[in-house]
């Protein structure tokens, strides 16, 4: 029997997660062939099906590493000293992801398809409760050290904050004069004064 090198098989299995994340950005999840896909990752679709059974699962996948890497990011922020200062940064971060055509675009096709698929909306909602959790995290140390309005409540603020984000990818969908690189002043200025001390 043969033995799966699995430092080789991590390797293809992100191949195919490449390919298939710009397939769906560029032509969306359902005009997508897994063909596409295949010829993205430079192999045979016998081959992709040892690594994914479905286009679902590609998808679920997907989410799953988009989520590995927000606790990564939201772990590292949680040590940071300066909360407020964390938070500002991560906008920032948000900023460069939305202006970038590919992830935005493989953002709003999951989220549309979080819509249509039980599976792939109970992933979507439990890394969006995560999410949420990881900037009311924030915005409570940033409150106990003063450097926010302590009258804040803080799930809802967090809430707030994770629908300004989502709408900033929202607009960029739907507005090519919308040029997300240039609202990183914009954004932080919108939550600066949201949050401010009083």
């Amino acid at each position: 029997m043969r033995t799966v090198d699995p430092v080789r098989h991590a390797a293809r299995r992100e191949a195919i997660l490449d390919a298939a994340a710009g397939c769906f950005a560029e032509k969306g999840f359902h005009a997508t062939r897994t063909a596409e896909i295949c010829a993205r990752a430079g192999m045979s679709a016998g081959n992709l099906f040892h690594y994914f059974d479905s286009k679902q699962a590609i998808v679920l996948a997907l989410v799953e590493r988009d989520g590995e890497q927000t606790r990564a990011h939201m772990a590292l922020l949680d040590a940071a000293e300066d909360p407020l200062a964390a938070l500002l940064g991560l906008l920032d971060t948000v900023v460069e992801l939305a202006a970038d055509p590919a992830y935005a675009g493989l953002a709003l096709e999951i989220a549309a398809e979080a819509h249509r698929d039980a599976a792939i909306a109970a992933l979507v909602t439990r890394h969006d409760r995560e999410w949420r959790d990881g900037l009311e995290r924030l915005l409570r140390r940033a409150a106990a050290a003063g450097r926010i309005d302590r009258a804040l409540h803080p799930p809802t603020a967090a809430t707030w904050l994770a629908a300004l984000v989502d709408g900033l990818f929202s607009r960029v969908a739907v507005d090519p004069a919308f040029v997300a690189a240039e609202q990183g002043v914009t954004l932080r200025f919108i939550v600066t004064r949201y949050l401010r001390a009083r």
